[in-house]
């Protein structure tokens, strides 16, 4: 939702870009498995996302190629595959020029 004050967009014009191209959970998750957090549990805290969906979104990247799953034991650790580094640092990229972008269209 954009909200329209005085001509222009005031709030939370960084999110609303990021929603406006991408949905931000999944891209969370990427990025969490990116910097350490290599369990489902840990990764669902971190994008405030139930374990359920989390499981399917980890499913569904790892039916895609960007994450493969360790086995040891009971514990199971997600790790992204050289494909999902290479879309996760991308993401990070991009995140970070809608936060530019955000920053001057407030200023």
């Amino acid at each position: 939702m954009i909200i329209l004050l005085g001509g222009g967009v005031k709030k939370e014009t960084k999110k609303l870009i990021e929603n406006l191209f991408l949905h931000p959970k999944p891209v969370r998750m990427l990025l969490s498995i990116k910097n350490g957090s290599g369990y489902t549990a840990k990764i669902s805290k971190a994008v405030d996302c139930t374990y359920s969906h989390t499981v399917k979104v980890m499913s569904l990247f790892e039916k895609i190629g960007l994450v493969v799953f360790e086995k040891k034991g009971r514990i199971k650790r997600v790790k992204l595959t050289p494909e999902g580094e290479e879309i996760a640092h991308d993401f990070e990229g991009i995140i970070r020029k809608f936060s530019r972008l955000a920053e001057k269209s407030e200023s």
